[in-house]
């Protein structure tokens, strides 16, 4: 299919993208990877008058660590992370969810920031950044802000992105010892999740859970943390009867979802056993 006719703007700094962001607010997309934006318009789904390309803006594509942080560019591809060395040793949840994203061609396209600034509530990586407890970058006409994951994601599709903003990057800890996993059920025809769940646990000398995180998505309108889950590991030794305890318990207080990937039902049922799934091969690694 062939997108409706739109005004495509390639700006060279980021002060120049907000300012045709600013002046288009109302009829404007941000073009990064565009593996989400790309099938919209040509279904006709989204049909902006403008596009604005970020792809040329410097320094939105480097991983770095900084502070005891590590700070990934908005522009930084899942095929980088997913290879990145220094992400593999540093915070290994990010390159094990990245390998499961969709296929090579959506890897090597697609971007971080491009994939959280689009909310999609069946993306794999809102799952990973709220076990991380990440931070997202926003430039906007007033500068520049951080805000934590927790509050950024809003609903559907929705975040607090304001129309005149743009995600620049993303900022995670340095997760040391953590024992981290991803595991998604998805339809290969198009690899979203229909349950993503992202694991994080710190375990002290003794064997103990002394923290747990788990993300998940593809559940509600927005990914959560399954934070009753959360409680019951924390504190304890993680044996099998524990942790299938506690994995019952990842759906509660949630509305869960349903579409022509299953019943709300089977959703809650497949979550569940992911949870599981995830905490075990977490503590495999």
């Amino acid at each position: 299919m062939i997108p409706g006719a739109f005004e495509y703007y390639a700006p060279r700094s980021l002060k120049d993208a907000v300012a045709f962001l600013s002046a288009h607010r109302d009829d404007v997309k941000i073009l990064s990877g565009g593996q989400s934006l790309l099938p919209l318009m040509k279904m006709r789904l989204s049909k902006p008058g403008y596009v604005v390309d970020i792809g040329r803006i410097p320094g939105l594509d480097t991983i770095s660590e900084e502070s005891g942080k590590l700070i990934l560019g908005a522009l930084v591809t899942h095929e980088q992370i997913e290879q990145s060395a220094l992400l593999k040793t540093k915070c290994p949840l990010l390159p094990q969810t990245a390998a499961t994203i969709a296929d090579v061609q959506v890897r090597n396209r697609g971007t971080i920031g491009g994939s959280i600034a689009h909310a999609d509530p069946a993306g794999d990586w809102p799952a990973a950044v709220l076990a991380l407890d990440a931070e997202v970058k926003i430039f906007g006409p007033q500068g520049e802000r951080w805000v934590n994951c927790s509050e950024f994601f809003l609903g559907l599709l929705m975040s607090v992105l304001e129309a005149d903003e743009i995600v620049t990057a993303v900022r995670v800890p340095i997760t040391g010892g953590d024992k981290t996993a991803y595991q998604k059920a998805a339809p290969r025809s198009s690899g979203f999740a229909v349950t993503g769940v992202a694991v994080r646990l710190a375990l002290d000398p003794g064997g103990a859970c002394s923290r747990a995180a788990i993300g998940i998505t593809g559940v509600a309108d927005k990914a959560y943390r399954a934070e009753r889950t959360e409680q019951m590991l924390s504190g304890k030794i993680l044996d099998s009867r524990l942790i299938e305890q506690a994995a019952a318990e990842s759906t509660r207080n949630v509305e869960v979802i349903e579409d022509i990937n299953g019943s709300s039902e089977y959703r809650a049922h497949l979550t569940r056993v992911y949870v599981q799934r995830a905490i075990e091969e977490a503590l495999s690694r």
